[in-house]
C-alpha cells in the first residue's frame, strides 16, 4: 500500500474509489486527483499499483469481487466508485455486484457492449459508461472537420465548439439570430488567447472567434454542416 498527500484543497465529501487502473479508469483517476478529490486505486496487479504509487492518494492491490477485502479497505464509506473494468466481463459484474452488496452510493462502470451495459445495470450500477462507443462518435465529428468540439448526451442533447460563421466578425447575436435560423442557442463566444465570454443578445461576435452553441443533436449537426 503506497500514499500520497494530495496539495489541492479536496472538496467536502468527495472521496473516490477507482477499481480498475487501466488506460480508462488510470485516466478517470488522474482528472479527479486534478480536481482536488482524494483518489483510491485499486488493482488485482501489482506492476500497475506499483506504477501508480507515487500518483494516487492511495493504491491497494486487491481482488475487487471479493466483498471481505473492499470491506476492509472501508470501500463502504466512499460516496462514489468507479470501476474501470473492461475487457474482464465477469470481473466487472462482480465487482459492480460487490459494491452494491456493500452499500456504495454511487457506482459507475465501464461497459464494452450495451448487453454488458444491461448486466451492470442490472447488478446494482447506477450509472454506465460505453467510452468506446461515445470518443468513436466525437472523433468521428471531429475528422469531419465541421466541429472543433463535441459532446452528446442521452437525451438527444448536444453542445459544440464551432466556428462563427462567415461574415459574422462585428455583428451581434441578436443579427445572427442563430435560434430561429437553425434552432440552436449560442452559450459563449471564445477568441484564441482572449476569455470566454457568456453569449447576451448584444454580445458581437470577434473575427475568428469560436461560438459555444447547443440544441437538439440533429439542429446542431446541421449548424455546423453549413458553416
Amino acid at each position: 500500500m503506497a500514499e500520497k498527500r494530495a496539495d489541492k484543497e479536496k472538496p467536502a465529501g468527495t472521496n473516490v474509489a477507482v477499481i480498475g487502473l487501466g488506460r480508462f479508469g488510470g485516466s478517470v483517476a488522474e482528472a479527479l486527483l486534478d480536481l482536488g478529490y482524494e483518489v483510491l486505486g485499486v488493482d488485482s496487479d501489482p506492476r500497475i499499483v506499483l506504477d501508480w504509487s507515487d500518483r494516487l492518494t492511495q493504491v491497494v492491490e486487491a481482488d475487487s469481487t471479493d466483498e471481505d477485502a473492499l470491506r476492509q479497505l472501508g470501500i463502504q464509506d466512499f460516496p462514489r466508485a468507479v470501476v474501470g473494468i473492461g475487457t474482464n466481463l465477469e470481473t466487472s459484474v462482480l465487482t459492480v455486484l460487490a459494491l452494491a452488496e456493500l452499500g456504495v452510493p454511487e457506482i459507475w462502470a465501464k461497459a464494452t457492449s450495451v448487453k454488458h451495459g444491461k448486466i451492470l445495470s442490472q447488478v446494482g450500477a447506477d450509472h454506465v459508461i460505453y467510452p468506446e462507443s461515445e470518443m468513436g462518435e466525437r472523433v468521428a465529428h471531429l475528422i469531419s472537420g465541421r466541429m472543433l468540439d463535441y459532446i452528446e448526451f442521452d437525451d438527444g442533447f448536444a453542445i459544440a465548439k464551432v466556428r462563427a460563421p462567415q461574415g459574422s466578425g462585428g455583428r451581434t447575436l441578436a443579427q445572427l439570430a442563430l435560434r430561429t435560423k437553425w434552432g440552436v442557442t449560442v452559450v459563449g463566444t471564445k477568441r484564441p488567447g482572449e476569455d470566454f465570454v457568456y453569449a447576451r443578445p448584444e454580445t458581437a461576435v470577434p473575427e475568428g472567434a469560436v461560438l459555444i452553441v447547443a440544441g437538439d443533436t440533429e439542429k446542431v449537426e446541421a449548424y455546423a454542416a453549413e458553416n
